[in-house]
């Protein structure tokens, strides 16, 4: 049942997944957090793990750096693997100085420069809106644990080195009330609406873009673990 992007074979998908952008990101978190954890797909080392976490079935895998990567590993999780719920845990930059280095973003809507969900649209803007019962168990989790998390919009953005100034357009799109800059959140919401999956954008935030504050490379594949946390807490209750 090999599509062409993924390897696994039918039922090696749980229904409800975690997606992080770097696939090591993934290979980490299964070793880290899940039980038996088992490769089930490598292609193009884009790899992808099925095991559990307190018992309940779980996978993990990446999906890759903007909406065209995301669109393509979703939209075949779906259709072809009967995955029902996708959460991407990923990383943001901030645009307000309210918006700490470290800060856990639940994205509950997205706007873009990118035209994919227009084109869902049929030329139409598309609200790119999470499911509001993953961001509601997001929040409930949140505050369980004690830990403050920013609820609200981010921007997604085909480039991350864009032709034009980007001081300009990041405090635009903060004047809007966006929280941070990413690059996939709005294009997940729009393969989810498609295909009648739920999906949530969880980000830490591993660079300030007013204060040019950043975390290593190192410290983006490694030190999410209290978003992961959260994401899997989101999970348990699916």
């Amino acid at each position: 049942m090999s599509t062409p992007h993924i390897s696994a074979a039918p039922g090696d998908f749980a229904e409800v997944i975690l997606m992080p952008g770097d696939p090591l990101r993934a290979r980490y978190i299964a070793q880290r957090f899940l039980q038996d954890a088992r490769e089930v797909t490598s292609v193009r080392n884009m790899f992808g793990y099925t095991g559990t976490h307190q018992g309940r079935r779980l996978s993990v895998m990446g999906h890759g750096m903007g909406i065209p990567s995301l669109s393509i590993y979703t939209t075949e999780l779906i259709r072809e693997y009967g995955v029902r719920v996708i959460l991407r845990v990923g990383s943001c930059g901030a645009l307000r100085q309210d918006v700490k280095l470290r800060d856990i973003i639940v994205a509950t809507a997205a706007g873009t420069d990118s035209n994919v969900n227009r084109m869902r649209l049929g030329g139409h803007d598309f609200p790119a809106v999470a499911d509001f019962t993953l961001a509601r168990h997001a929040v409930e989790a949140a505050e369980k644990r004690g830990r403050p998390v920013r609820v609200g919009s981010v921007f997604t953005s085909d480039l991350f080195y864009s032709p034009e100034g980007e001081a300009a357009k990041n405090a635009l799109y903060a004047r809007m009330g966006m929280l941070a800059v990413e690059m996939e959140v709005a294009g997940l919401y729009g393969v989810a609406a498609e295909f009648g999956a739920r999906a949530l954008g969880l980000l830490t935030v591993s660079d300030h873009l007013l204060t040019r504050e950043s975390l290593s490379a190192a410290d983006r594949q490694t030190t999410f673990d209290e978003m992961i946390e959260l994401a899997l807490d989101v999970a348990a209750a699916q």
